[in-house]
């Protein structure tokens, strides 16, 4: 059986990527992050256009296998960056044989040069990118949502999922990254909180900061 994610195309892509995004940290690390809290969401796509802001690699493959057991029909990402955990979710869609990704981004060059990475590795027929601002593209997703992952504008959490929240089927996965940022406290009360129906539990993503996986368990 072949697995998507070791196929030479994607693991060389992946491997690429993460090599650029590693290269790039120096230069992240000296991004005025302060003027960039005060700015739209869309003067910080834009000005961040060149950056990866990926996942961890160990991120990665536990969203590919959260997709394999789970099997979703559909999985929604808010923040597709320039693609590397779009990629991981849909190697797990195409190795289930069945489903589909749709993934959204506010910057253009980030979705230009993440569609054409896609076409280039042969997962575009998996994936869909919904262009623009999230909470307006989203609002045309038809069907059931079966998992989640948010890692875009962190202020936009809440916000995106109670937008998703009437589409997701029993048992769904909500898979949220970077949440030990204080921007997330927000996030966390609310997932965490009985009374709005989700199962939540932390998981490292890496040294200084975590993932949150939170399952819908209202019924």
């Amino acid at each position: 059986m072949t697995i998507t994610l070791h196929e030479s195309r994607v693991a060389g892509a992946i491997d690429r990527m993460y090599a650029e995004a590693r290269y790039q940290m120096e230069a992240l690390r000296r991004a005025d992050f302060a003027r960039l809290s005060e700015a739209t969401p869309q003067e910080r796509a834009d000005a961040l256009s060149d950056f990866y802001l990926p996942v961890t690699p160990e991120a990665g493959r536990l969203l590919y296998a959260l997709v394999r057991a789970t099997k979703p029909a559909t999985v929604v990402e808010f923040g597709m960056s320039l693609g590397l955990s779009a990629i991981h979710l849909a190697a797990a869609v195409r190795d289930n044989g069945r489903g589909r990704v749709v993934t959204t981004e506010l910057s253009a060059a980030k979705v230009a040069a993440a569609t054409k990475t896609f076409v280039d590795i042969g997962l575009d027929d998996v994936i869909t990118v919904l262009a623009g601002d999230a909470l307006h593209t989203l609002q045309t997703l038809a069907g059931t949502v079966d998992l989640v992952l948010l890692d875009g504008w962190k202020e936009l959490y809440v916000p995106v999922l109670e937008l998703l929240e009437p589409r997701l089927s029993p048992g769904a996965l909500v898979v949220a990254d970077n949440t030990s940022m204080d921007e997330l406290v927000p996030y966390l009360e609310y997932v965490r909180d009985p009374a709005n129906g989700y199962v939540s539990v932390p998981i490292p993503a890496r040294e200084s900061d975590s993932m949150e996986i939170s399952c819908r368990a209202v019924t």
